[in-house]
């Protein structure tokens, strides 16, 4: 299992918003795009898919932009990537009429590996994100002391 690109700048413009969400300011997509290196026009693609899917909200106007539609510690990495990636819950019943033993194998061991990471996924949060990413700073700020 890979992170799609798209999954990533989703989670980096995200993780952006989280940062600046005590501010109450919307960011705009050239102020993210720049700071979190991703293209403006894919960007403007992936807000727009997550905004249908109610994890940012946009504001219009000459001081308009995007804000995250919740707090950041109520936006599971699940919500995320099951509205960018559009996945089903792993909650899906293994086929009926099985093929052969060694499909529904296959089919039974890949349910539960889903389940596993919508599992994980739902642990974590932006908020848990953020934190991480600080913490990831302070340690780096150390070692040039």
């Amino acid at each position: 299992m890979e992170l799609s690109c798209k999954t990533e700048y989703a989670l980096l413009a995200l993780v952006e918003l989280a940062t600046h969400h005590n501010t109450g300011t919307p960011l705009q997509i050239r102020q993210i795009a720049t700071e979190q290196d991703i293209p403006d026009r894919y960007l403007e693609q992936l807000l727009a898919t997550l905004r249908r899917a109610g994890v940012v909200k946009s504001q219009r106007g000459a001081k308009g932009g995007y804000l995250l539609a919740r707090e950041p510690w109520k936006i599971t990495l699940w919500d995320i990537i099951s509205s960018i990636e559009g996945l089903d819950s792993p909650q899906q019943s293994v086929d009926e009429n099985p093929k052969s033993a060694e499909s529904t194998v296959v089919a039974e061991v890949w349910q539960e590996a889903r389940h596993a990471a919508e599992s994980v996924l739902q642990r974590y949060t932006l908020q848990d994100l953020t934190e991480k990413r600080d913490a990831r700073q302070q340690r780096n700020i150390m070692y040039y002391i």
